[in-house]
């Protein structure tokens, strides 16, 4: 997840498409921990990985008092508030979903709810442009979130994301208009493995440009990310919210590395 500050190589020219998204030609890339613009990251090793090639704009916006609404597009003139609106229903949808799975774990929804206290969101608006040599690059690399919960909306029809299982990449086509819900590494170990997060890559289309909307559900901070004890023997250590999410963010996109290493 590159929205951590750290963005390194080139930028490409833009695309014909940027008009709509209008960050895309305002001001020079910045960074703040509740919002960030950049455009065409890489890995820190280069060499090892393939370049990130996506636009994104990443704003924390739940809670609302940690939002950077100067770092907020003013164009569209409707952005702002539809984002608010949207945003809220998802954190309506994601307090559903847990109620959900707490009921089928059979644990108690208040305490699984706990966690994530005030729902924490944050949504990152990701802008893949086509690229010719789309085998060259990836639009975002293998990772796990190391959130509960995402929600991610194709905003048109071309597919991209791509998860994996027994080794091997499989492309997920998603339905017009459905959200896809994806498991964080923090309710995989919540739930003590019985909801497991899942690796995920984004690939770009060489003719076409990709958008997608994703929100995060993170913990509510401080708090202790550990499995329920009615879900039977610990599989996962119990750690401090804050420093799972320090080794989360320092190990990088490295598929599930950060996450097996918390297994016991």
């Amino acid at each position: 997840m590159p929205w951590t500050g750290a963005c390194w190589g080139r930028r490409r020219p833009t695309s014909p498409s940027s008009s709509a998204f209008p960050w895309r030609r305002s001001r020079p890339w910045r960074y703040r921990p509740t919002a960030c613009r950049a455009s065409a990251t890489t890995s820190s090793s280069p060499k090892e990985q393939k370049l990130d090639w996506v636009d994104l704009l990443f704003l924390a916006t739940r809670p609302a008092q940690e939002r950077s609404l100067d770092l907020w597009p003013t164009k569209p003139s409707t952005f702002r508030d539809t984002l608010d609106k949207y945003t809220t229903e998802l954190a309506s949808v994601a307090e559903q979903l847990f109620r959900f799975m707490a009921k089928d774990l059979g644990v108690d929804q208040e305490a699984l709810l706990g966690t994530f206290k005030g729902l924490p969101q944050c949504v990152r608006i990701n802008y893949y442009p086509p690229c010719r040599q789309a085998g060259k690059v990836l639009g975002l690399s293998p990772h796990t979130d190391g959130v509960g919960m995402t929600l991610l909306l194709h905003a048109n029809d071309v597919q991209g994301l791509q998860i994996r299982k027994d080794g091997e990449w499989f492309s997920v086509h998603a339905l017009p208009g459905a959200l896809v819900v994806n498991i964080g590494d923090v309710l995989e170990i919540l739930t003590n493995g019985k909801y497991r997060s899942i690796e995920h890559r984004a690939v770009v289309n060489p003719d076409k440009e990709r958008i997608t909307i994703a929100a995060f559900h993170s913990v509510h901070l401080p708090c202790t990310i550990g499995p329920f004890q009615e879900l039977g023997d610990a599989r996962y250590k119990t750690v401090d919210g804050l420093d799972f999410t320090k080794g989360y963010f320092a190990a990088k996109l490295e598929g599930r590395r950060y996450l097996e290493s918390l297994k016991l």
